[in-house]
C-alpha cells in the first residue's frame, strides 16, 4: 500500500519535470507532438495486442486447451495502454515494454513466478475493496490454489474424447 501512495506523488512529479525539461530542450510544439503520437500509439497498440491476446484464448478453448500466455498477458496489455495513453515520458516507456510481446512475455514470466511462489508459501492475498460507499473496510479474502506451471502435463489434454 505505501509503495503506491509512493508512486501516485513520486511518478507524477517526474513525469512533470521530464516533461518541462522536454518543452526546454526540445520546445513546446515537438514535447506535445511525442505526448500526443504517444496517446495514439498506445490506443493502436492497445487494440491490435488485445485482440491478439483475445483471438488466442478463443482459439485456445475451442481446441479445450488451457491458452498459452493466460489472464497475465490480457492485463498486462491494458496496462501498457493505460499507461501509453496517460501523459508522460517514463509512462510511455513502460507502457511499450508492456505492450511489445517479447518484453510483455518477459514481464508475464516474472509475475507468474512471484505469484507462483506466494501459492507456495500462502502468502498470496487477493483484497476485496468495496468502497467507502458500501463499506468502510476491506474485506480480505484467503485463498489457496497451485501453481499451474507450464512444465506440467496440460489436465485438458488428458481427458478423455469429449462428444461434440
Amino acid at each position: 500500500m505505501r509503495l503506491f501512495l509512493v508512486l501516485f506523488f513520486v511518478v507524477p512529479l517526474l513525469e512533470l519535470y521530464l516533461l518541462v525539461l522536454a518543452g526546454k530542450t526540445f520546445g513546446f510544439g515537438p514535447t506535445v507532438g511525442v505526448t500526443l503520437a504517444s496517446a495514439l500509439l498506445g490506443g493502436v497498440l492497445a487494440k491490435r495486442e488485445g485482440l491478439k491476446v483475445w483471438r488466442a484464448w478463443r482459439q485456445a478453448l475451442a481446441e479445450l486447451r488451457a491458452p498459452e500466455h493466460g489472464v497475465i498477458d490480457g492485463v498486462l496489455v491494458l496496462v501498457g495502454a493505460t499507461l501509453l495513453i496517460s501523459p508522460g515520458l517514463l509512462t510511455d516507456v513502460a507502457g511499450i515494454a508492456f505492450l511489445v510481446p517479447a518484453t510483455r512475455r518477459l514481464l508475464a514470466r516474472r509475475l507468474r513466478r512471484a505469484i507462483d511462489r506466494r501459492l507456495a508459501h500462502g502468502t498470496l492475498r487477493v483484497v476485496d475493496v468495496t468502497g467507502p460507499a458500501a463499506s468502510s473496510r476491506w474485506d480480505v479474502i484467503e485463498t489457496s490454489g497451485e501453481s499451474a506451471d507450464d512444465s506440467r502435463a496440460d489436465p485438458l489434454r488428458e481427458r478423455p474424447n469429449l462428444p461434440h
